[in-house]
């Protein structure tokens, strides 16, 4: 009889860290898809005869697809249980992914990039509720590691392996490499994941998921079209704005008043949940910043192509992964300590970037892509252990799409934010050095340009202008790297309250 148990509980181990792999595999694939874009909007604009706006749409829909239907995880799971939604789910992310390869045009791309969106949201929230919910709390340091990985390196992978691809043959195929992968996670999850998280509930809170979603869209269009309308001098920036302020307040009155609101705000009373969704939104912040701005001043300043640019900051998945194995250990200590290097790590990496010149080394910038990557590892695993540490299971899936919904929101802000601090950047210091451009000028003479440039031949003058807009450029990107260091540095405050979460017994 004793034998006949241990045989149960032995295939019923193997069995879950079959299905960790699987939902590993499903995350990666998901996570991959959210920066593919990064590297090939070039290729894709000129194939699509868009313009720079335009083809940004591509990711920024695709975000905002993601944020806006990420508070739907929690219902979705109660009334369907993890297997429908999750099986769902990922063949419509998968179909949605291969008909965006096929796509002929910018509005069938854009389309299928918001379905792509949509219909992955669920996947990493649901996917850590079922890690989560599969394994015992003693383990979750080691299983909170691995799913991680897929997660953050999901990203840097994407846009290395979708470069090399349309570098030899098109953009198309970043999209079609991941349609396979999504058959197989597909076939996998249908036959280990078991029926579980059905919940009795009568209907959803629509009127808190709409007011969320009308405020979450209003932000994304304010932060996408902001720089381009002048900001608050323009009547459409102030119409978002009001309609996004009255539609969060409609969401606010919504979670305070109703009994059944779409998510419980009385779950913020948890010290380490609530200092957690605040530490996970700067996480988001300085996650994929660098990977917006670095491929972009590499090219542009630097002169890297896209294959190489693709290998520098893969550095960062290198970094990552020995992030995640160091975390676990760093965890049994207290969680804090792992999270406190990681937000140091990422504010000395941001000082390094500050000191770039426009002939940075591809030494100097692999370095500071493993410093963040391993900065990435060190924060992901105790922070997220600690802020689900004394959540019921039964709230796991709400509180999971909070946690990531955020994380999201903050790279959105963040990524915004940076591209603004470049580019108003840029345009005042390309006026201010400007003013040197003359004959007379001392600062001028002592740069010794004089022989370099003829201020009266208009070849000359075209190349002196086009030295001074890559200069003004090169200040905006360190002035951005700056905003990225203070973030990293403040952050460090929010550290120290966090309560090390009990020491749980096996189960």
């Amino acid at each position: 009889m004793t034998t006949a148990v241990s045989n149960m509980d032995t295939t019923a181990d193997h069995r879950r860290w079959w299905l960790l792999s699987a939902v590993v595999v499903m995350a990666t694939l998901y996570s991959m898809t959210i920066l593919i874009v990064s590297v090939i909007l070039p290729q894709m604009q000129g194939s699509l005869s868009a313009s720079p706006d335009q083809i940004s749409w591509t990711m920024t829909f695709n975000i905002l697809a993601t944020a806006v239907v990420t508070p739907m995880t929690g219902w979705l799971t109660g009334r369907w249980g993890w297997r429908l939604v999750i099986l769902t789910c990922l063949v419509g992310f998968t179909l949605a992914t291969l008909f965006c390869g096929l796509s002929q045009n910018l509005e069938q791309l854009v389309f299928f990039r918001i379905l792509q969106g949509g219909l992955g949201a669920p996947l990493i929230p649901l996917a850590q509720t079922v890690v989560l919910s599969s394994f015992p709390k003693h383990q979750h340091g080691v299983v909170t590691s691995i799913f991680g990985m897929g997660v953050v390196v999901g990203p840097i992978i994407g846009p290395v392996l979708g470069g090399f691809l349309s570098e030899l043959y098109n953009w198309r195929f970043a999209f079609f490499m991941i349609v396979p992968l999504g058959v197989a996670a597909t076939g996998m999850l249908w036959a280990l994941l078991p029926d579980r998280g059905r919940e009795e509930r009568v209907g959803f809170a629509w009127t808190g998921f709409l007011g969320l979603a009308t405020a979450l869209a209003c932000l994304q269009l304010i932060l996408d079209r902001g720089q381009r309308a002048d900001w608050f001098e323009s009547t459409e920036i102030l119409t978002e704005t009001a309609i996004g302020i009255s539609a969060f307040g409609v969401y606010i009155l919504h979670s305070l008043l109703s009994r059944a609101p779409l998510l419980n705000l009385g779950l913020l009373v948890n010290r380490n949940y609530a200092l957690g969704l605040i530490i996970v939104t700067v996480y988001g912040m300085l996650n994929f910043t660098p990977m917006v701005l670095l491929p972009v001043m590499l090219q542009d300043l630097g002169g890297y192509p896209e294959s190489i640019i693709g290998l520098l900051i893969a550095g960062r998945g290198v970094g990552a992964v020995f992030g995640f194995f160091f975390a676990n250990w760093v965890n049994r200590v207290d969680p804090r300590v792992g999270i406190a290097i990681g937000f140091l790590m990422q504010a000395w990496s941001g000082w390094h970037m500050m000191n770039f010149t426009m002939g940075v080394s591809m030494l100097d910038v692999m370095l500071a892509s493993f410093v963040q990557g391993l900065a990435v590892g060190l924060i992901w695993v105790p922070l997220t252990v600690s802020t689900f540490a004394r959540i019921p299971n039964n709230y796991m899936a709400e509180t999971s799409a909070v946690y990531h919904l955020l994380r999201n929101v903050g790279s959105t802000i963040f990524i915004s934010l940076s591209v603004t601090t470049v580019i108003r950047v840029s345009t005042r210091e390309r006026a201010q050095l400007s003013e040197f451009i003359n004959p007379y000028s001392d600062a001028l003479q002592s740069f010794g340009s004089s022989a370099t440039y003829d201020l009266s031949n208009m070849l000359d003058l075209a190349r002196l202008s086009a030295e001074l807009t890559d200069q003004a450029q090169m200040i905006g990107f360190l002035n951005a790297f700056g905003l990225y260091t203070f973030m990293s540095v403040v952050v460090l405050v929010l550290v120290v309250f966090i309560q090390p979460p009990e020491k749980a017994a096996p189960e």
